[in-house]
């Protein structure tokens, strides 16, 4: 269950004169670890599959609650000096890492809680490492993102796919705004959509199936228009988005809205 939800369930029970409703709570809270939330495991058909391909299944796993902060990315670096502005492995980063700091150490305090952006595949997964956890997998992202506030499958909805295309149609935003103002989804996360775009542990691997007896089918048309053609859902255009950035990345890159939130796995924590 999700611990925001569990609370809810927790007072609802509490009224209706069920005392051990706290330690229900208590005892499912417990689960996730602190600053994640637990996003039980299912199943969905990839967007650029076909409807007789297989469904991807997802395990269980934790999730940040929410993107990696800029203040959150400096205490890596006090940790990491390695990763610093200057200091940086030029292999792993390109010149616009941080580029919205001023210095190794030093940005402007007001973008403490907005997400860190301007950070490489290679930080964002070092930032993990360091903490005991991972990047999510694009399955695994998918999974989250497809929750709505209500729901853990929001795309059955009015209008749910219509309000995150108008985010993902929106102008990025000079200075971003602090991590956690909007609601959170059906699984407790905030901003999967409409803050900034995430790195994934397999960015990359967006037309592949991860089993090469099967990649040979996938229609590599589907990074042009003709992409819907064949599509689980051809209307999906904010899904289609994601691919077509993911897959236009490379690991060293390091862009204004885009940044990151870190995964582990059940049996990690």
């Amino acid at each position: 269950m999700l611990n925001h939800q569990l609370k809810l369930l927790a007072v609802s029970l509490a009224l209706l004169g069920v005392s051990d409703s706290s330690l229900l709570y208590a005892k499912d809270v417990a689960k996730a670890p602190e600053g994640m939330e637990l996003v039980e495991g299912g199943q969905y058909r990839p967007l650029y599959m076909s409807k007789d391909s297989p469904i991807q299944v997802v395990d269980d796993f934790y999730l940040d609650q929410h993107p990696v902060t800029n203040q959150n990315f400096q205490a890596f670096i006090n940790d990491n000096p390695a990763w610093s502005k200057t200091q940086a492995p030029k292999v792993f980063v390109e010149k616009h890492y941080l580029q919205h700091w001023q210095s190794d150490t030093d940005y402007p305090k007001e973008i403490n809680f907005s997400p860190v952006t301007n950070v490489s595949w290679f930080a964002a997964d070092a930032y993990c490492q360091a903490q005991g956890k991972r990047l999510p997998r694009v399955s695994e992202w998918e999974l989250a993102a497809l929750a709505s506030e209500t729901q853990a499958d929001g795309s059955v909805e009015e209008g749910y796919k219509q309000k995150i295309l108008m985010w993902y149609s929106r102008p990025s935003q000079k200075q971003l705004s602090a991590v956690g103002q909007n609601q959170p989804n059906y699984w407790g996360l905030y901003d999967m959509h409409g803050l900034i775009w995430e790195w994934t542990e397999d960015f990359n691997s967006a037309l592949v199936t991860g089993e090469s007896r099967g990649d040979s089918t996938i229609d590599t048309k589907l990074f042009c228009a003709g992409g819907a053609s064949g599509a689980v859902d051809p209307g999906d255009y904010a899904a289609f988005m994601r691919y077509g950035f993911r897959s236009s990345l490379e690991a060293k890159f390091a862009l204004p809205n885009l940044g990151f939130r870190c995964a582990a796995d059940i049996d990690q924590q």
